[in-house]
């Protein structure tokens, strides 16, 4: 049975979302080698498109395609032993490689799946954190490199070297292509969901640009952390890590008005909010909090204290404060204490809060923060210090690159000036 052009283009273009770390993880396992198994996954998609053209776009297009990715592989193994065998002189290797394909023995392994090998393998802490994301983004999402580039607001050649390094140190560090065994299972693991969260923030608030929002990278994130919740089950944190993903989302639709403009919490339609995806949230939650939650899970707490409020007047900010202090206790930083300073800005006043904020605003690690100008801005409109107000505002302008940030900072420039 034959099939159109345009419905095997359409199986490919959703068989890369979905599939995409199935077929390059898998490949993985008997290349032995990143790039290897790229191109062959790459050709395997090649391959697709002339054969579901002539026969039809199969059951399983992701096991199609595992299948002619593997076999691709295992013919270019084949090609390079016979190589190896007629040119010994010239290609005959300092130090013997492990077997290409070799499989790990999944006994030492804490989850045995090809997935989150692959995950592990590039949030690898010996890898810098903008190159695990980036090489998380191109090699488990299938995201191409030019897209990877324009998410990172680098050239194209920039980022295709960034990712060409992060390989290159996994093959000269040798970091094993499997998951972490046990016992070295919190350090890594941490590494992964800090990945995932900065993969969702970068797209729940893009750094720079016109658009706000990114909601490519946040569905991207969101398919991580499901992903680690089916293969992680007995993993708090992990449960945590989608709970605030999840709260966080839910809010996406109101968090600009018609006009393209920023609308904050205060403001914003919460019978506009995603209410499923709240309660989803929610459940993942109150997993992550059972026995001592950590700081993925504590956020979400907080993020479900804002979900559960009826109305803004009416959230319970001694709550979230109390959340913020057991969070400070897990993940002591000044941006977790300026967040916190918000809070209490709520529950006990504008004046207690600002003394917080202008001993963070001397923290040389927020000297290029702009939330700790745009908060101290706030307050001091709250405490009806004009002037002081204009000169936060406009530091927090000078180091915002948002558009739809800039243009509310602008706004609130205005409006102190009438």
């Amino acid at each position: 049975m034959t099939a159109t052009l345009g419905a095997v283009a359409e199986a490919l273009a959703d068989a890369p979302r979905r599939e995409w770390a199935f077929v390059l993880a898998a490949t993985v396992r008997v290349a032995g080698d990143l790039d290897v198994a790229e191109e062959c996954a790459q050709e395997a998609y090649v391959d697709a498109l002339q054969v579901w053209a002539r026969s039809g776009v199969p059951d399983r297009p992701g096991a199609w395609l595992t299948t002619a990715a593997r076999c691709r592989a295992v013919d270019r193994l084949r090609r390079e032993t016979t190589l190896q065998r007629k040119l010994p002189l010239l290609v005959e290797p300092v130090e013997a490689p492990s077997e290409p394909g070799e499989e790990p023995d999944d006994d030492t392994e804490a989850v045995p799946d090809d997935r989150l090998r692959l995950v592990f393998t590039c949030c690898h802490p010996a890898l810098e954190p903008a190159a695990r994301i980036a090489l998380t983004l191109r090699l488990v999402c299938g995201v191409a490199t030019p897209d990877v580039a324009r998410a990172f607001l680098v050239p194209e050649p920039t980022m295709a070297a960034r990712i060409t390094r992060a390989k290159k140190k996994i093959a000269q560090a040798r970091i094993p292509y499997r998951t972490p065994a046990a016992a070295e299972l919190p350090e890594r693991l941490d590494s992964v969901l800090s990945t995932v969260h900065l993969l969702f923030s970068a797209g729940h608030t893009a750094p720079t640009g016109e658009v706000l929002v990114r909601d490519d990278l946040c569905e991207r994130a969101l398919d991580l952390a499901r992903t680690l919740v089916r293969l992680l089950p007995g993993e708090r944190e992990v449960y945590g890590l989608l709970g605030l993903l999840l709260l966080m989302h839910a809010r996406r639709a109101t968090r600009l008005d018609a006009r393209g403009r920023l609308v904050l919490l205060e403001h914003q339609d919460r019978h506009r909010w995603d209410e499923r995806m709240i309660l989803e949230g929610l459940r993942h939650t109150v997993l992550g909090l059972q026995g001592r939650p950590g700081r993925f899970a504590l956020q979400a707490a907080i993020a479900g204290a804002h979900a559960t409020a009826p109305a803004f007047d009416l959230t319970d900010w001694p709550r979230i404060v109390h959340l913020y202090d057991l969070l400070l206790a897990v993940e002591p930083s000044p941006v977790v204490e300026l967040n916190r300073a918000a809070a209490v800005a709520f529950a006990d006043g504008p004046a207690p809060a600002l003394a917080v904020v202008e001993r963070l605003a001397d923290d040389p690690r927020l000297r290029a923060y702009p939330y700790v100008h745009a908060v101290r801005a706030d307050l001091l409109r709250r405490l009806d210090r004009p002037v002081e107000a204009a000169q936060s505002y406009r530091a927090a302008l000078d180091l915002t690159a948002n558009g739809a940030e800039r243009d509310f900072l602008q706004r609130r420039l205005d409006e102190l000036a009438h």
